[in-house]
């Protein structure tokens, strides 16, 4: 089972308690965007094997947004954080790099 901490009310939670929203640290399009931006939004989606940047919602808790970064070969956590963070912290990252020798980084 999957268990990630809400980095707003410290709670470990397991799965059945979150909402999964996509990738993380992509420009969301909406009202006023064009057919082109709103195609890509809806469509163009990175689905690596390894580590990946996702978005989460703890719905049965606090209600608030949060990122994640995990492992989807592993289901290994390596950290979350607020959804306002534009970006990983470098924490996250060195952790990530720590246990990955010769990770790219990805899109993110």
């Amino acid at each position: 089972m999957l268990i990630l901490r809400c980095p707003y009310c410290g709670v470990d939670a397991d799965e059945t308690e979150l909402a999964p929203g996509g990738e993380a640290h992509i420009k969301r399009s909406g009202p006023g965007s064009t057919d082109e931006e709103f195609e890509t939004y809806l469509f163009a989606k990175v689905n690596p094997k390894g580590v990946h940047f996702e978005r989460w919602r703890h719905s049965h808790g606090c209600g608030k947004w949060f990122h994640v970064a995990r492992c989807t070969e592993t289901l290994e956590v390596f950290g979350s954080y607020r959804a306002q963070t534009l970006k990983p912290p470098k924490a996250i990252i060195d952790k990530i790099a720590g246990r990955r020798p010769g990770w790219a980084g990805g899109r993110n």
